[in-house]
Order: structure tokens, then C-alpha cells, then sequence
């Protein structure tokens, strides 16, 4: 029992301690809403200091910016040596019903909107990058599921000059873009970057995602393009990425952000910070599916009832 009480206190001391590190900051008002973010520092800040601007998951429906899941993933980044800047942002599809490729105005609309608000986050860490102690050049979008979307489409936005860009510096460049289970809506057909090349770009996603779908779906210029179809056109134009595909796994890969830090390490390494203009494809097989939690294999059906 003794030793039991001296680990349970050292892991309260250790949750305080990764508690002080955080700090909450109003960075817009929406809608009436006011959204927040909340800003863990690691115990040593340089120049060279990723800081990572995380979008949550939730389908466009729920979520929260600091759930416990995400508490535990934050301290993991934490202590890798990553700043981690959690932000709230509009929940577009609250109440939506019967989406699909002949509705697809609800999905737009939401993402549109939490894109919006993503950059606007991004413009309060420049805004305050003294103070927060902010690279500028060293700012990655990571996101899951819904947040990964945001995450991809974001930079997408700022690549083709459109949204609310105008309120971020003109030579404003995201230092990477990680994903989680996400995809770009596009109607204007294939995703296409026209102003400038997208960031380096980490791509994870189960290749039996019904929810977020893996290929993409698309009817005449109107499309939802997931990992596969992103990195078609990486490909094509030489844009440098990194892809883990996992062919047995659904949605449950929009959580596997903490099981993958070694690979998100080595991504900021080799792309972020040697430049490296280099292409990483892979496909694991998962030898149980049987373990795959029930929501692995969800529609969007399930959720938007």
C-alpha cells in the first residue's frame, strides 16, 4: 500500500508539474463564441523549438482542446522538447444529417470555418511570438480525424491565397503539416496547389477508413481526398512527404499520435530541419483486427444521424 501511495504521489506531482506549464489565451471571438488555446512549454525553449498547433477530432460535432486523451499526448510532446499550442475552434456540422457526395454544403461550410479559425490561431502565435518565445519558421499544424482535415486543408488555404490569408504575414510559410485520418474538400476537382508547394507533410491513415475516407470520394469537381489521393499528387509534382498506411486498421488510426512520436521525431528531423526534399511511403498490416475498437470501422452514417 505504501508504495502504491508514493506512485500515485509521484504522479500527481508529475501532472502539476506538466500543469504549470500550461497557460490558457483568448486568441478570437466567433460567432459569439469566444475560442481559446491552450500553450505547454517545455523546460527548454531555443530558436529551434517546434511548435506544434494541434486541432482535436470530433467529426465536426465534438471534441475538446484538452481532453484527458489529449492531456497525456501533449505531455509526451512535452517532454520530446515540442511546444504544443491546443486550439478550440467552431463545430460546423452540429446537427448536420445525410451528408454525402450530392450534400456536401454542411462539410464545407465546416471546414471552411474551422480553417478560419486555425489561422486565425496561427496569427495570435505570431502576434505574440516574443512573448511565447514562437518561431515563426517553426510552426507545424498536427491534427486527428476532423482536426487533421483542418490541418491539411489550412495549409492548402494558404497555398492557394484564399480564406482569411490576409491577416497572416505574406512570406508566412507552415514549417510542416501532420495528419491524422484527414483529407482535403476540394470543388475545384483534384487538389491542386497553385501559389506555392504545400509544407512537408506526415500523412497516417487506415486504409479501411469509412469515415474519413482513405482514397477519397468525388463527383465531378466536387471531392474529398484523402491519403492515397494526396499522395498521387504529391508524387506527381515532387512535393516531399512522409505516409504510413495501415491496411487492416479503419478510423482508429486518427488516435495514434502517441505510438507514432518516433516517427513524428524523425519527420521534424530529416524535413523540417535538414530540408530534405525526400519521399517515405509504408503499409503495415495489423496481424488482430479483432482488437480494432467498434468505431474503427463507423460510416459517417453513425455519426449524422
Amino acid at each position: 500500500m505504501k508504495k502504491l501511495t508514493l506512485l500515485l504521489t509521484a504522479l500527481l506531482a508529475g501532472m502539476m508539474a506538466f500543469g504549470q506549464d500550461m497557460k490558457t489565451y483568448q486568441y478570437a471571438e466567433r460567432d459569439t463564441l469566444n475560442l481559446y488555446l491552450d500553450f505547454y512549454t517545455p523546460e527548454q525553449v531555443n530558436d529551434s523549438t517546434i511548435c506544434l498547433v494541434y486541432v482535436f477530432g470530433g467529426g465536426f460535432i465534438g471534441g475538446h482542446r484538452d481532453g484527458k486523451w489529449e492531456k497525456a499526448y501533449f505531455e509526451q510532446l512535452v517532454k520530446e522538447g515540442f511546444m504544443v499550442a491546443s486550439i478550440d475552434y467552431r463545430l460546423g456540422l452540429k446537427g448536420a444529417k445525410n451528408l454525402g457526395i450530392f450534400n456536401t454544403e454542411p462539410l464545407e461550410k465546416a471546414v471552411y470555418m474551422a480553417t478560419e479559425d486555425a489561422i486565425s490561431a496561427i496569427a495570435y502565435l505570431l502576434e505574440h511570438a516574443e512573448e511565447l518565445k514562437v518561431n515563426k519558421d517553426y510552426i507545424v499544424m498536427i491534427g486527428s480525424s476532423a482536426g487533421a482535415i483542418t490541418s491539411l486543408q489550412t495549409d492548402y488555404a494558404l497555398c492557394n491565397g484564399y480564406l482569411n490569408f490576409n491577416i497572416l504575414p505574406e512570406d508566412f510559410r507552415l514549417a510542416g503539416v501532420v495528419s491524422y485520418a484527414g483529407a482535403i474538400f476540394s470543388h475545384e476537382g483534384k487538389v491542386k496547389y497553385r501559389n506555392r508547394e504545400p509544407a512537408p507533410t506526415m500523412l497516417f491513415h487506415g486504409m479501411r477508413d469509412n469515415l474519413v475516407s482513405y482514397k477519397g470520394i468525388s463527383f465531378m469537381n466536387v471531392g474529398f481526398f484523402g491519403t492515397d489521393a494526396l499522395v498521387k499528387r504529391f508524387k506527381k509534382y515532387q512535393y516531399p512527404y512522409f505516409a504510413r498506411r495501415f491496411e487492416d486498421y479503419g478510423h482508429s488510426v486518427a488516435v495514434a499520435g502517441p505510438l507514432t512520436v518516433d516517427d513524428l521525431l524523425w519527420f521534424c528531423h530529416h524535413y523540417i530541419y535538414n530540408k530534405e526534399r525526400i519521399q517515405v511511403d509504408g503499409t503495415y498490416t495489423n496481424l488482430d483486427p479483432a482488437t480494432m475498437p467498434p468505431y474503427d470501422y463507423y460510416t459517417p452514417g453513425d455519426l449524422y444521424k
